[in-house]
């Protein structure tokens, strides 16, 4: 049986160090609850009603979620990335946790800590470029362009749940039904559904939906090629980090390369042995070919000899 696709006993998520699946679900938690009480804010002022509804929703989410009108996402650039973290409901926002927890612990199970936060916000991305697309060129959606807007972490999970299928297809939840259901039927299921109900409502949501899926699909399709769409991510972050952290390790000059490799002098000095036979073969030459024939060794050994 692959790696990948044994079940693992670890301990609960909640005592693992770094966990990024816990800091996105956080994030995503905490912004519910100050949208809420925004919300509550709004409701003290209008009251319980569509006037209500409406100025909250154009005075707060309005400028959190990512519209399809390019005029407006030029004047709100940052809802690129607020919206994935938008949530309004509470049914959305727990339906969306339930799932991002469910297929963000195996991904991270299998793939360590640095692959579930570049695989979110890269779906994320790829479902608000093409929902934008969508709204844009195609005709069947262009009349209802005006007002539209996407906003939820729907995307960015679908690229998580098809990035974890792709690693480990064979992977098994709820073990105590027949031995388990492996995780490729449930994502096939997730994916069917968005397909099925495009047509239906949510349009421009199922179109997000699938163009995540297909970006979790090609950053591990790349990425057991060894191209890890993520690792800058990373390496941005881990700079961040350290950038006030005392403790950091200081990069340093190789010695060889500081001694040696830029030295103006050789590092040692070839000293000849002084012998008899040598002294002798030198003086044969002397005899022969004079004294300028000899080399600078041979004049410094013969010099030695003479000191000696």
């Amino acid at each position: 049986m692959p790696y990948y696709e044994r079940q693992y006993k670890r301990s609960p998520l909640f005592n693992q160090d770094n966990s990024a699946l816990l800091t996105l679900v956080a994030i995503n938690l905490i912004i519910f609850v100050l949208l809420q009480f925004a919300r509550a804010l709004y409701f003290l002022r209008y009251g319980n009603g569509p006037s209500g509804d409406d100025a909250f929703n154009t005075g707060v989410v309005d400028w959190l979620a990512v519209p399809a009108e390019t005029h407006k996402l030029l004047s709100r650039p940052w809802t690129i990335i607020t919206h994935m973290f938008t949530h309004t409901g509470l049914w959305h926002i727990f339906g969306n946790m339930l799932w991002l927890w469910m297929f963000g612990y195996i991904l991270q199970d299998l793939t360590g800590n640095k692959k579930v936060i570049p695989v979110f916000l890269y779906g994320a991305l790829g479902g608000a470029f093409a929902f934008i697309l969508a709204y844009n060129i195609a005709p069947g959606l262009r009349p209802e362009l005006p007002g539209a807007e996407a906003l939820g972490a729907s995307a960015g999970i679908m690229a998580i749940a098809v990035a974890t299928t792709f690693i480990a297809p064979g992977y098994r939840i709820f073990p105590m039904l027949a031995g388990g259901i492996p995780l490729w039927i449930i994502t096939s299921i997730y994916v069917i559904i968005d397909l099925a109900t495009l047509p239906v409502s949510n349009h421009g949501g199922h179109i997000a939906h699938l163009a995540g899926a297909l970006t979790g699909f090609l950053y591990m399709f790349f990425f057991q090629r060894g191209y890890d769409w993520g690792a800058w991510m990373n390496n941005l972050w881990d700079w961040f980090s350290n950038l006030f952290n005392p403790d950091k390790p200081k990069k340093r000059k190789l010695v060889k390369q500081e001694l040696f490799y830029k030295s103006n002098k050789q590092p040692y000095t070839r000293t000849p042995n002084v012998t008899e036979q040598k002294v002798n073969e030198i003086l044969d030459k002397i005899s022969q070919v004079g004294y300028e024939s000899l080399s600078e060794e041979e004049k410094e050994l013969l010099k030695r000899a003479s000191q000696e």
